[in-house]
This record gives structure tokens, sequence and C-alpha cells, in this order.
């Protein structure tokens, strides 16, 4: 054991190597303090791999302070002020008992009692909450759960405690039923048992099993599906859940409620009980009494959402992310819940209805295993794979196992989107495996010459999702450019069954793509005007401004696009946009290039939010699909972010600017015609300096 220890150190592994053993079940016996040190240094490292620059930090560090203090320190107790408290407070007249004792250093002496008063839960400050649904536990070995433990144990230090909310509920097990000898009490106790273990595995936290938080309701006092600030579960015992985490542990919350009619113990789904703590942190308590004071009860709601704020939604399911069919092997990077939530929804819906558990020939799939959604869905390699991985209940056919993975899938992605809807618009979500999480910043790897040698990834996936509130990587980021292909551009970057989501904002296209195509401008197609009544054009136009910091001519610039504007894309109430317009090349005026005239976004929203990505991915998913040029100059630090994105660049000599372009196969006279009028676009900036464009 000592030489395997030796041999991590000299090969630098960090805390979780050095506290993992192949062959025990419990962590190598080393001293309190160098595990210390491990687990701090593996934190360090971690919150250093996870952000290239401060920018990127800006969310974790506008929100978060530095990690709290230790909770609770022994207080020191002088002999003296002993003496004194048992001579007034004990009512007799105990002489010289206790004599006077002669001078001593006090700073010396150290109480060796801890101090008993009660846990002081008035603090004023805010706790930064993440709900953790751990779906199918009893799938996950025991290394993974202590992985994954040791991951939330990272969060916590960073200033994001946990709740966990586990869930090995099978499909078939109603949610009201109580057996005489329920097995599903019995599973969850276990399960419960296994992730607490786990989670204090490693000694970086503590956690406790809670199974008396959670109160059912009559189902008619629930209110209509589509209305989530009430439901029929709520929590009963915010207090003890608060103690808990100001105490820096992790509340492990079985699938568990009181039922007040049958007055039992019930099964409850984990979605219903994370929306009920969802509510409860909100401030979103049970309905006011009619004589409650409105100003009373605002006051109160006010104060609870002081109190503590629900930051993540994490959903830890062997399914993953929500698939998606632009990844054949990939779930979807992000989700913007209002724009996409609806579309996502249908896919999934159609995916589903097309789905045949049966063969071609009609006869029930058994010894073969045939795509059921077919070999030219790029959807249905993920699922069958997600369907391997993810269930735990043994299907009929192929088809009905991906029926099943589906429902899952949608199940969760209903989750995210009514726990964020009642969530501060800052709340975000995240989905993905055990087996990311557990990774915590470690992979083996095939190539080393040892097998005690380590390989560090790139970064943690919860770690870097909580410091810059974006996804492992950009969302508009072509699945061409990910790897492990060798020949893609960037073959270290994997495409990870992960997805990340945010209540985000609206999308508006004028005019709609999938109603009006957009095509070039001709006698019977007139082209958009900025004028058009569903376009704030000061709003454009101060969006242009503050994005690029200079003001735009306004006169000189609709001058020159009218008549050539192919539409616009507007993010949210103008936090972002896109003005694409069609352009001919010099002497050429009935051949049209699709162009990328102006993108902008609001200093305030970029690095965060995800609004260039939203923007970006609507121009060349919906509205160029076939592909659009654009160019910026050559000083430009958003290059970078564009070299990344485009399928072909190159720099315009003598110019100052580097042309970029998403078409594919680009030669010929259509690279003549994109390098022409990326030389010929005139800019319109009011103080006509020779700045980025």
């Amino acid at each position: 054991m000592r030489g395997q220890w030796a041999t991590s150190r000299r090969h630098g592994t960090t805390a979780e190597a050095a506290l993992e053993e192949h062959s025990t079940d419990k962590p190598p016996r080393i001293s309190e303090h160098t595990r210390g040190k491990l687990i701090d240094r593996d934190l360090y490292v971690s919150v250093l791999s996870s952000t290239t620059s401060k920018r990127e930090a800006r969310p974790y560090l506008s929100k978060f302070s530095p990690p709290r203090s230790k909770p609770q320190t022994i207080q020191s107790v002088s002999i003296r002020e002993t003496q004194q408290r048992l001579r007034k407070g004990c009512g007799l007249n105990l002489g010289n008992l206790y004599p006077s004792a002669a001078p001593i250093d006090e700073s010396l002496l150290v109480s060796q009692t801890p101090d008993l008063e009660a846990f002081d839960d008035s603090s004023t400050e805010p706790l930064y909450v993440a709900l953790v649904k751990l779906r199918a536990p009893q799938v996950s070995d025991d290394a993974t759960l202590q992985g994954i433990g040791y991951t939330l144990s990272q969060l916590s230090r960073l200033g994001l405690s946990s709740i966990v909310v586990i869930d090995c509920r099978h499909k078939d097990q109603l949610l009201n039923s109580a057996p005489e000898e329920p097995a599903w009490r019995r599973e969850t106790t276990e399960q419960a048992g296994r992730v607490v273990t786990a989670l204090e595995y490693h000694g970086a936290c503590k956690a406790r099993h809670l199974d008396n938080v959670i109160e059912v309701s009559s189902t008619k006092d629930q209110l209509p599906p589509t209305v989530k600030v009430r439901g029929r579960v709520r929590v009963t015992n915010r207090g003890l859940l608060l103690t808990a985490l100001r105490r820096e542990m992790i509340p492990v919350v079985t699938p568990v409620g009181h039922n007040l009619e049958s007055n039992s113990l019930v099964p409850v789904s984990a979605d219903e009980i994370v929306l009920a703590l969802a509510r409860e942190f909100a401030g979103l308590v049970s309905p006011t009494v009619r004589e409650d004071d409105p100003s009373v009860m605002a006051e109160k709601i006010e104060a609870m959402q002081k109190q503590t704020s629900v930051d993540r939604i994490i959903v830890i399911d062997p399914l993953g992310g929500i698939p998606s069919t632009e990844r054949s092997h990939g779930s979807h990077v992000f989700i913007n819940l209002e724009q996409e939530y609806e579309d996502i929804t249908h896919e999934l819906s159609d995916l589903k209805t097309a789905i045949q558990p049966h063969s071609l020939d009609g006869e029930p799939i058994s010894n073969t295993k045939p795509s059921a959604t077919g070999p030219s869905n790029p959807i249905s390699s993920f699922l069958e794979t997600d369907t391997a991985l993810g269930t735990s209940d043994t299907p009929k056919s192929i088809g009905s196992s991906i029926e099943s993975t589906i429902d899952g899938h949608v199940r969760n992605l209903h989750l995210i989107r009514d726990a964020l809807a009642i969530l501060p618009p800052s709340s975000s979500a995240l989905l993905t495996t055990p087996q990311e999480v557990a990774h915590t910043g470690f992979l083996p790897s095939s190539s080393s010459p040892a097998p005690d040698v380590s390989t560090r990834r790139q970064k943690n996936l919860l770690i870097h999702n909580l410091m810059t509130d974006k996804p492992i990587f950009s969302s508009s980021l072509p699945a061409a450019r990910l790897g492990p292909s060798t020949r893609a551009p960037y073959p270290n970057i994997h495409a990870l069954p992960t997805t990340f989501a945010k209540r985000g904002m609206p999308l508006t296209i004028i005019p709609n793509p999938h109603l009006h195509p957009w095509t070039p401008p001709s006698p019977t197609t007139p082209s958009l005007q900025l004028s058009d009544p569903r376009i704030d054009f000061s709003r454009l136009a101060h969006l242009i401004d503050d994005s690029f910091g200079r003001p735009l001519d306004r006169d000189h610039y609709l001058s020159r696009i009218s008549n050539r504007v192919a539409g616009i894309i507007i993010a949210g109430s103008y936090e972002g946009g896109a003005i694409l317009t069609w352009e001919s090349p010099p002497g050429n005026p009935t051949r049209y290039v699709p162009y990328l005239d102006k993108f902008a976004v609001l200093k305030r929203a970029q690095g965060t939010g995800g609004v260039a990505d939203v923007v970006f991915s609507a121009m060349v998913r919906d509205c160029f699909p076939q592909g659009v040029c654009w160019r910026s100059r050559q000083d430009n630090p958003v290059n970078k972010w564009y070299f990344e994105r485009s399928k072909g660049t190159t720099e315009l000599a003598g110019s100052g600017w580097t042309m970029f372009w998403t078409t594919e196969g680009v030669s010929g006279q259509v690279y003549e015609d994109y390098e022409a009028v990326c030389r010929s676009v005139v800019p319109s900036w009011a103080d006509r300096k020779e700045k980025m464009d």
C-alpha cells in the first residue's frame, strides 16, 4: 500500500486517486491532516482547470462569497469564569471550596467540552442550494457513488450546498400503494444508506438520511399540471433541512411521504419532492389564509427567499442528457427552455410514435437487434446505447426499451422546466450520468505504462458549471469540431451525455424562416425593412452601440442596407441579436451572398447566459442552413470564437479583415463572391474611426 501511495505521489495524482484503493473497501490509512491537504489541493487544481479567465468566472464571483468558515467553533472558558459561574449559579455559599487560582496566561487554556448550545440558524449569509435528483442508485456501484459524493463535497466547499433526493422506484410501482411489508421501503432505506456511506467515504463531507420531511395531501388539493406553484407534496420540516445544510452536511431525502388521509408512509415521486423543495426554498409556501395580511405574507416570503436560493437543479440519471437529433452520439449541449422546450418535446413525442417494437417483417424482435428508430435517424444509436445503460427494467423488445428510455427523458425535461419556472431566472439545471459526476478530475489512461498512473481530465464537469454557469463546451460549436475522431479539429474535446438548461429567453426571428424561408429580394418578395412595426429599431441600435462600444450612424446604415435585409434575430428583450443581409458583389447585382452584417450582445450579457450561442445557433440552423459569410477585423478578440464555429476562414490581404463562412465546400465563383462582398461593405459608424467592426 505504501508503495502504491509513493508511486501515486510521484506521478502527480490528486486527492481522489490517493484516497482510492483497488483492493479494499475502505480508504487508505492516512492522517486526517494529510487527507485534508490532499482534498484542498485537488479542489484548487479542479477550480483552476475549470476556468481560463476571470471573465468566465464572473458569474461565480458575483454570486458566491468565499467558502464558509468552520461551523460552531469551540469556545475557550477560563477557570476564573467557571468559578464565578458556580458561585453565582448554584445558590449555595461554597466558601473557599474553589480558592482563587494563581494568575495564568488564559490564552494557553483550551476547553475540552464542546459548546452544546443550539445551532444558530439566524445567519444572514444566504444558502445557495443545489437540488440533486439521483436516479437508480441501485444500478451504480459503490465506487461511482463515492465519486459522486466527492464531487458534491467539492461543490459544498465552493459555497453550493446539496440536497440529494434518491429515486430508486421502478415504473410499475404505484405512487400511493402501501402493502403490509413494502419492498419499496426496504429498497429505499437500503439505497439511502449506501448513498450516505458513499458521500462520507472520503471524509470530505458529512451526510444525513432524512425520511420525515415530506408530507402528501389529498390529490384534490393539487392544481392543474401546468401550475407548479402548489402541489400535493410539500416540505414539513424546513428547519431540519436548513440545520443540516448550515452544518455543512448533505441531507439525503428518500422518496417517502406521510399521507395525511391514511396516516401512513407512502411512496412519492422523486420529481414531486424536487418540486416541493424548490417551492419551499423559493418562498412559495402553502396557500395564504384569508385572515393573513398580504403585506405580512409578502415580507415572510421575501425573508425566506433571502435565507436560501436554489441555484441548481442537478439530475444524475443513467439516461444522461436530453438526446439531440443533431448529435448522433450525444445530447443537447444547452437548452434555452423558453425557446426550445416545445420543439424538443414534440421531437421526442414524434420519435416515440414512430417506434415499432417489431422487426420489419412483422415478427417480434428477439435474436436480432436492428435500430428501432431506423438506421437513418441519427438519434437511434444514441437511444439504444442509452437504453442499455439507463433502464433497470427488462425490456420485452428493442422498441419497448427505447420507448421507456424516451419516457424517462421526457420526465426529466418536464422536471427541469417546472422547477426552473418557479425559481429565479439565474437558476439553471444540469442533466448528466453518474459516471460523469464520479469522474472528479481523473480518467484512466489506456496508454499509461503502469496501472497506478492516471491522466487528469481537462475540466471537472460540475465545478466548471458552477464557476462559469455554462456547459463544458459551447452549444453552437459544430458537432464535427468534437472528437473522438482524429480528423476532428478538436479531437480532445468529447461530446458528453450532459445537457445544461436555463429558463432562458424567448428568441424572435423576423420573418419566421419556418413559414417564410429567407430568399433573395425580388419584385414579388421585397426585403424586410427595419422600420417594420415588429422591430424596435431604437432598441436594436442601442444594442449595437453597447456591444461594439461605438455609435452607429443610423441614417447611413439604414440607407446602406435598404432593400437588402434578409431578416433579424432578437434574443430576449434585445439582449442580443443579429442582422443578416443579401449582399451583391460589385458589378454583379443579380448575384446574392448571404451575409452576417451585425452580430451583437449587450456587454452585461456577454460571457453569460449563452446569448451569443442562442443567436448563432438560430442563424446557422434555421435562417441560413446552407451557409453564411461574414468578416471581422484581424485583431478582434472574438475571432477565436468565430474560428471554432466556421467551416472556413481566410485573411483578406491588404484589408485588415478576416473572412469566415459556414458554407460547405466554398470554392470558385462562390469564394470570389464572398471575398468581393467582404471587401466592399462600407462601415456605418458615426465616429468614422478605423476600429473593430
